[in-house]
């Protein structure tokens, strides 16, 4: 058993380790994309702002020298046009020779199409394809009218900077990235470890219970959490298997101790007829023989329905049935094998349900009402509210009320009726139960206004569709 289970744990250790790199690998994943796209929109904003500050910074002093130009009356070109090493400004003639400019070491920095007075040109944004690829320098270009031909002021703001700085915030993302990616993973691996190390020991403490000792329960961490939960369903679980493993050794005791009896009184009567040489015996021991075998035989037959009931083998064939004649034809059989006054009193009744489970469950009743009467069984059926009730009265010993729901279980018989010879086996009403409750019915027992016994069967017109046999809810 040792073996089985460390094997067993062997197998899912490996589906623990997949968890854990699942979780990282996915989580990682996520979080590289992530970081990939802010890291690109945040490179996309920096340069979009770093270069709008340049082109903001090259047309202020471009509208400066043009209104410089164009508030001159001779329309000359002006000799101090401003600059620093931030912007460069140049007035180019029609001709594209430079006039005048802040940096007389440098050619003319325009190189779009020729203007027109009043028209003015921008250098445009290359685009995301050339993210950290910028031209050398930012241009703004406008033509104004000179004194003897067209001029054109060019200021140009080098991009040095704007490059220098988008570069560096690339590159930090490029080396920072996998290094936040590498912690993450490490963090989130021993986060995801640490999180499953409660569900490792609910696995271990499962793994070792074997049915001997179903019993035990795995520790449950008020975490508030699905781990908390999870151990609560273990421990649910182990608590529905010990059940049905002790509601399964109490059949099989009681099974055994029922069938014993009638086993060791056929024994003895054989073994007696056999030694009888006269052959008497015989014929003194044969009704007696025979009752023993009916009895054990009934035995058996109500052992395989309450296993066909646990197992949910037992099947209803659901139809429309006329409960009243079913009712009349048990009670017609009551009363040929009866010692007893048996009277009954019918209205029509009709339900959907099961006419031989039905049947039988009348005949369990009946029978049990039988057994322990005085003198008269009576039997009451009418329809109200879309329910059939059925009412089996007798005059016997009337069943203590503590006694009242613990008849319906199996192998169940009062003290007094377990030392007659007549008693059952005392599994006809727990069977009935079973039956009803796959008919959405009930079974219950009290007093009558009288202080006599009395069962009541309630049987609904119309079984609910979605309430089919549920084998956990039987009796045991």
């Amino acid at each position: 058993m040792v073996a089985r289970a460390m094997s067993r744990k062997r197998s899912l250790q490996p589906k623990l380790w997949g968890v854990r790199t699942t979780a990282v690998f996915a989580a990682t994943t996520a979080m590289a994309l992530v970081l990939i796209l802010a890291g690109t929109g945040l490179l996309l904003v920096l340069r979009s702002s770093l270069l709008d500050n340049a082109q903001s910074l090259a047309l202020t002093q471009m509208n400066s020298v043009v209104r410089q130009i164009q508030e001159d009356d001779s329309r000359a070109v002006p000799s101090n046009i401003g600059g620093s090493s931030t912007q460069i400004t140049q007035v180019i003639s029609a001709a594209g020779v430079v006039l005048v400019s802040s940096d007389p070491s440098l050619p003319s920095l325009y190189e779009g199409p020729p203007l027109k007075v009043g028209e003015s040109y921008l250098s445009e944004s290359r685009g995301i394809t050339s993210l950290v690829d910028f031209d050398d320098y930012t241009v703004a270009a406008q033509a104004v009218q000179g004194r003897a031909e067209t001029l054109t002021v060019v200021v140009s703001v080098p991009t040095t900077l704007e490059k220098g700085a988008v570069l560096t915030v690339g590159w930090s993302l490029l080396i920072g990235i996998p290094l936040i990616l590498g912690l993450t993973a490490l963090l989130i691996w021993v986060l995801v470890g640490r999180a499953l190390r409660p569900v490792e020991a609910i696995r271990t403490t499962v793994a070792g219970i074997t049915h001997h000792q179903l019993d035990q329960r795995v520790d449950v961490v008020p975490t508030h959490d699905e781990v908390e939960r999870l151990a609560l369903t273990m421990n649910e679980m182990l608590q529905r298997l010990q059940t049905g493993d002790e509601v399964q050794r109490r059949f099989v005791a009681d099974a055994s101790h029922e069938l014993r009896s009638p086993l060791a009184t056929l024994r003895t009567g054989l073994e007696v007829a056999i030694a009888d040489p006269s052959g008497q015996a015989w014929a003194q021991s044969a009704q007696m023989l025979a009752k023993q075998t009916q009895r054990m035989s009934y035995l058996v037959e109500d052992l395989m329905t309450l296993a066909k009931i646990d197992d949910a083998g037992l099947r209803f064939t659901m139809e429309d049935v006329d409960l009243d004649d079913v009712l009349a034809e048990e009670v017609a059989r009551l009363k040929t094998v009866s010692n007893h006054r048996v009277s009954l009193a019918l209205e029509p009744l009709r339900i959907s349900g099961d006419a031989n489970r039905l049947a039988q469950v009348f005949r369990n009743v009946l029978n049990n009402a039988d057994r322990h009467a005085a003198t008269y069984v009576s039997i009451t059926a009418e329809m109200t509210t879309a329910t059939a009730t059925v009412i089996i009265e007798n005059d016997g010993d009337t069943i203590p009320e503590d006694d009242r729901e613990r008849i319906f279980e199996r192998f169940i018989r009062l003290d007094e009726s377990r030392s007659r010879e007549t008693g059952g086996s005392g599994l006809g009403l727990a069977i009935s139960r079973d039956i009803l409750k796959s008919h959405s019915g009930t079974i219950t027992t009290g007093r009558s206004q009288h202080g006599n016994t009395i069962f009541t069967i309630n049987i609904p017109q119309q079984i609910p569709p979605t309430n089919p046999f549920d084998p956990s809810a039987a009796t045991g």
